[in-house]
């Protein structure tokens, strides 16, 4: 049995702090995954119950990175029971080849909804929310070397997917 010194869990006050400090953030990283506001509030609040049955044995300190990864397996077993009920293409439809009035968020979010859910995670975690390598890391439980390497992988398939558009024009 380890026992951890100095650890301190949440209290009540400590989880407010934390659900008001992070909810945003967290928000914005489901969203930008989803692209569906009411799926993505109730997987906020989904994680914000975790985080409530769970205080007794998250650390305040640790307790953001503990959101964001519960957050993003929330998100990669949503998205599965999703496929299963939704055919999932791993090629960008055919009217949207042809459809010119398309704006570069909308080819992007197209672009990034392609990627395997680690990456696309990754991508959104430090492109859009600005973590470093190290949080990454910590939030979805990989080294960094990991994380660049993911990184890496996905910014190409993106390059690629965006390069593949560019040609049908």
């Amino acid at each position: 049995m380890v026992l951890l010194l100095n650890a301190h869990f949440l209290n009540r006050k400590e989880y407010n702090i934390a659900v008001e400090k992070h909810a945003s953030n967290l928000f914005g990283y489901v969203f930008s995954f989803l692209r569906n506001s009411e799926d993505s509030q109730d997987i906020v609040q989904d994680v914000f119950e975790k985080l409530w049955k769970n205080k007794k044995k998250v650390e305040f300190e640790k307790c953001k990175a503990w959101m964001f990864r519960t957050g993003h397996n929330t998100l990669i077993n949503f998205t599965k029971r999703k496929q299963r009920t939704v055919y999932n293409t791993d090629k960008i439809p055919e009217e949207t080849k042809t459809d010119n009035s398309f704006e570069n968020q909308e080819i992007i979010d197209l672009a990034l909804s392609l990627l395997p859910p680690l990456q696309r995670s990754i991508i959104l975690l430090r492109d859009l929310e600005g973590y470093s390598y190290d949080e990454i890391g910590e939030i979805l439980e990989i080294s960094d070397s990991q994380v660049k390497v993911y990184l890496y992988r996905a910014r190409k398939k993106i390059k690629k997917q965006l390069g593949d558009l560019t040609l049908i024009q």
